[in-house]
């Protein structure tokens, strides 16, 4: 089955809740383009895969919040994600992602960062999970697709 079948978007504010040096893999990358493919409306959104389901998450407001506790707006129910383990934080045009003083860190490109810009494409670790940070314009949006509810993997 494909990532484009496995897909399930939703918003920060409503969402349920690899080896950090390794590059992304195909199916990283089939995620991504499956994702960015489906998505109609211009923004930020963070895709990742949790329970074999392909998680949208469009970051909306001034910050999301990644973590264990039930008041996060991306919640992992996992012991290698801290309660408070990184915010993602509106600057201007800038998202800047920050760790929260997490025990395990966050992982950008295989170094562990306090505070990191986001750009499109970028690809980091929280816990055990591979988070991936997307940017739609608005041309790429007018050509995307509806994507399904959820399919399972």
């Amino acid at each position: 089955m494909s990532a484009e079948d496995r897909l399930e978007r939703t918003t920060a504010s409503h969402s349920p809740a690899p080896p950090a040096r390794e590059p992304l893999d195909d199916s990283q990358h089939e995620l991504i383009d499956a994702a960015r493919a489906a998505l109609q409306h211009a923004g930020d959104y963070l895709v990742f895969s949790e329970d074999d389901v392909i998680r949208v998450v469009g970051l909306i407001g001034d910050w999301t919040r990644i973590g264990r506790s039930t008041a996060a707006d991306v919640r992992f129910d996992d012991p290698t994600v801290s309660r408070r383990h990184a915010l993602i934080i509106c600057e201007g045009d800038q998202l800047k992602l920050v760790d929260d003083s997490s025990l395990n860190g966050i992982f950008v490109g295989g170094e562990r960062i306090d505070r990191h810009t986001l750009t499109d494409g970028d690809s980091f670790i929280v816990g055990r999970y591979r988070m991936n940070f997307v940017r739609v314009t608005t041309g790429v949006a007018a050509e995307g697709a509806e994507p399904p509810s959820s399919l399972r993997v």
